[in-house]
């Protein structure tokens, strides 16, 4: 998940960005992308066997679809995803290596027709690479690092990238990644992989959860969706925990009085998000695999955070201030798992602008499946963590319609956006989103009173948040690259827009209009 910064305490909703995330960058496209009907351009929901053929036939050319790209005999591509469009278009997604050298910030998206035509390729950079490999200078590498060429900024160059795993103050693991100039050993780039940010819920009420057993055995897994089960790691902050188990199938009491309540609202956290993907993007799991992930509660005492962690595919949450309010509301649980979805996909460099529309993803998706969930004890709104109470006085996380209110956040980018928090400079890309779906001055919804406000003083006129997350998500999947800015985030929504309805369609001038009420243009 990722760390928020408030004024009082700090928040983890974070992901764990994949080894080979970058900074910030322009994303490039080659070639016109295909412009299929609005139903055509819209994902078809993929079996896990049907996604690892496609990623199969696509490995399988990659030599050719290198030397098509006009690659240098020294590069290769390696398939991270596949996504494909009811019209037949497919959108896979690459790495690169050199000399067999990970490229870090090499990754590419190609997008072909049904007949196997190239429509187009968006690249996290275009610069092409030329870097001697052999006879680099090991005394510029830290030990325990590993050679690397560098292309997320700059002219790409030969560097080391070094791990070093710890323990934040707070009880967060961390594990930060370096990357190093392999001739000069000047610090290039650092982030930290962690980013700190039938049952009784506490936040949710009575609801039904996905388990398994029978008689009088049952765990809290839920075999109907990739296997997801959640632990109990009893304040501990180490291990996977222990599964929970009940003799009759009833879970929790609706308060912190019973360890099991906080499995619930995860477990139906989990639940709902699995369900969101699959039935409005066709998406089977965080992964698109089917497999489902874990998640640990009751971490530490009084953590103050919950965050995602890829390299243990699972989510974890802590019980809040006194123990007293587990981070695990349906919009949090929900915005965990999306950083696994971005990270699956876009993985989106958690630093500057990128960062920002990383975190602003998982608020984006945190509120579309709490909308989705339509549960009365926690109705959807446009507000992020409003159930959790981190700040102590019943305030949000986060606005969407208005950001500033937080007293931090951007309601509109600005020059040095990308040097502010990346929990802050999400505000750009949430409000964004509020007003693509809702569109800008006051009103009322779901009991909740907004009133939103353009940065140029225009009159945005929303087009619904369904078709906005289907944009999201579609440019999220299909146009974003690990690099991705504000500017190449309004052109890749722009391309998604015109896939689904058209360029001359509401919804393209509406993406249009609800970027420039942001100031991105």
């Amino acid at each position: 998940m990722t760390p928020y910064i408030s004024r009082r305490t700090t928040l983890s909703i974070a992901t764990a960005v994949a080894a080979g995330a970058l900074l910030t960058g322009a994303l490039t496209t080659t070639g016109a992308a295909a412009q299929p009907s609005a139903a055509g351009a819209t994902p078809l929901a993929l079996t896990a066997s049907a996604r690892a053929d496609l990623i199969k036939d696509a490995s399988a050319r990659t030599a050719a679809t290198a030397k098509e790209l006009k690659l240098d005999a020294k590069e290769k591509l390696v398939v991270r995803d596949v996504v494909k469009d009811r019209d037949g278009t497919t959108h896979t997604r690459y790495e690169r290596t050199y000399d067999g050298l990970p490229v870090l910030g090499g990754d590419l998206v190609v997008h072909e027709s049904k007949s196997g035509a190239r429509e187009g390729v968006t690249r996290a950079t275009s610069k092409s690479i030329d870097v001697q490999t052999a006879g680099a200078s090991l005394k510029a590498a830290p030990a325990g690092a590993r050679k690397v060429v560098w292309a997320a900024t700059g002219t790409p160059r030969l560097a080391f990238e070094k791990v070093v795993k710890s323990t934040k103050k707070d009880g967060t693991p961390s594990r930060v990644h370096t990357v190093t100039d392999a001739a000069t050993g000047k610090k290039i780039f650092a982030y930290d992989e962690i980013k700190t940010g039938a049952g009784e819920s506490q936040y949710s009420g009575s609801v039904e959860i996905g388990t398994s057993g029978s008689g009088s055995s049952f765990s809290l897994t839920d075999a109907t969706r990739g296997g997801h089960s959640t632990y109990d790691l009893k304040h501990g902050s180490s291990g996977k925990g222990t599964l929970f188990t009940d003799a009759d199938d009833k879970w929790g009491d609706g308060t912190n009085n019973d360890a099991a309540t906080a499995g619930v609202d995860a477990a139906y956290g989990a639940q709902v998000t699995w369900d969101y993907y699959k039935s409005v993007h066709g998406r089977s799991g965080i992964n698109g695999d089917g497999k489902g992930a874990y998640s640990r509660v009751h971490y530490g005492n009084a953590y103050v955070n919950a965050f995602w962690d890829d390299s243990c595919f699972c989510m974890t949450y802590g019980d809040g201030e006194g123990n007293a309010k587990p981070l695990t509301s349906i919009d949090v649980a929900a915005h965990e798992m999306s950083h696994g979805v971005t990270s699956a996909t876009a993985n989106l460099t958690y630093s500057g602008e990128s960062g920002g529309l990383n975190e602003a993803t998982s608020d984006i998706f945190g509120t579309s499946v709490e909308f989705y969930a339509n549960n009365s004890k926690d109705v959807g709104d446009y507000l992020i963590g409003e159930k959790i109470d981190i700040n102590g006085d019943g305030s949000p996380l986060r606005y969407m319609d208005k950001p500033s209110k937080d007293g931090a956040s951007l309601d509109a980018w600005k020059t040095g956006a990308g040097n502010v928090d990346v929990h802050y400079s999400s505000g750009i890309a949430n409000h964004f989103f509020y007003l693509l779906s809702e569109g800008s001055g006051k009103k009322t919804i779901n009991g909740v009173d907004y009133d939103s406000p353009t940065s140029d003083g225009s009159t945005v006129t929303g087009i619904g948040r369904d078709k906005a997350e289907k944009i999201w998500f579609k440019a999220l999947t299909t146009y974003f690259t690990s690099n991705t800015n504000y500017a190449a985030a309004r052109t890749g929504t722009l391309s998604a827009a015109k896939d689904l309805y058209g360029a001359d369609s509401a919804e393209y001038k509406a993406v249009g209009a609800a970027w420039s009420g942001v100031n991105v243009k």
